[in-house]
């Protein structure tokens, strides 16, 4: 599995972040883009604003605005096609994220977001993993917690073009939630990140980032899918999801399949071939 250059290595413990340049093939990044337009059309699980608190997503039969443009938040989108149940392991996106976290890990959450252009989103700043995360840090030698990946399926040049935007070195100190006015993509530090469609940015949950406002006149369309250490609770699916029916051996075992049914210890403990499994061939 290929590991993060010195360089990359150097960009990580400093600033907190690496972006992986050309991650997606052009193929790839058509037939993503397709898809998300296409899963408007269908039941998924949505933010529900007026029903439902920040972070909690409901069933809806379709998403509201149908316009490809439109926003849209798409939560579990593994069902939806086997090509983004590959996308879990996808190299060499994946090895970075091993490279980070170790191989005692598993698959969190997979979601599909679309920035609409226009002036109503002011943008804003946030650390990932609800009010639990928010508190904990990890030190300069410690593997993190929960570590995202996040696929551009857009280019993203200039300034307010729904830029996804960060904090460099914030994943070491906590972020001022309380501040009055919030911290957000104005904030001095704030660095907003432009990139073409394919390239990839891998993150800690810690560190401080959100969109940018997208004054661009066109659409950010990205994908995020979040791996954790595997003590802790998957974000999408309370047990092994259906989908793993279709997955390779590693991509079970990183939808929490462990080769044996729940007894307590499992999750905290790990298989004994944890490590075969996970730096083994994708297959």
């Amino acid at each position: 599995m290929k590991k993060l250059s010195e360089e990359q290595r150097i960009r990580w413990d400093v600033d907190g972040y690496v972006v992986v340049e050309g991650a997606l093939s052009s193929d790839q990044i058509c037939f993503f883009n397709d898809e998300i337009d296409r899963i408007r059309a269908v039941p998924g699980w949505e933010p529900i604003p007026d029903m439902l608190p920040r972070g909690h997503y409901g069933w809806v039969e379709k998403c509201v605005d149908q316009d490809p443009e439109a926003f849209m938040d798409r939560r579990d989108i593994l069902p939806y096609h086997q090509a983004f149940i590959d996308l879990i392991d996808h190299s060499p996106v994946f090895d970075y994220v091993v490279d980070v976290m170790g191989t005692n890990i598993i698959f969190s959450m997979s979601q599909a977001i679309v920035r609409a252009s226009g002036n109503s989103f002011p943008g804003y700043t946030h650390t990932d993993g609800g009010e639990g995360q928010r508190e904990v840090r990890v030190t300069e030698t410690s593997r993190p917690i929960a570590v995202k990946a996040l696929y551009l399926l857009s280019d993203v040049e200039g300034p307010n073009s729904g830029n996804f935007t960060v904090f460099p070195g914030s994943h070491m100190r906590p972020i001022q939630w309380r501040q009055d006015p919030p911290v957000g993509p104005n904030t001095p530090g704030a660095v907003p990140l432009t990139g073409k469609a394919g390239d990839c940015v891998i993150f800690p949950h810690a560190l401080w980032h959100g969109p940018s406002p997208n004054n661009s006149g066109r659409a950010r369309k990205t994908l995020l899918y979040n791996y954790c250490q595997m003590f802790m609770r998957q974000y999408d699916f309370e047990k092994v999801p259906p989908t793993a029916q279709r997955a390779t051996r590693r991509q079970r075992r990183l939808l929490g399949d462990l080769g044996y049914d729940f007894r307590p210890g499992s999750y905290f403990y790990v298989p004994d071939d944890q490590t075969e499994v996970i730096m083994g061939e994708a297959g």
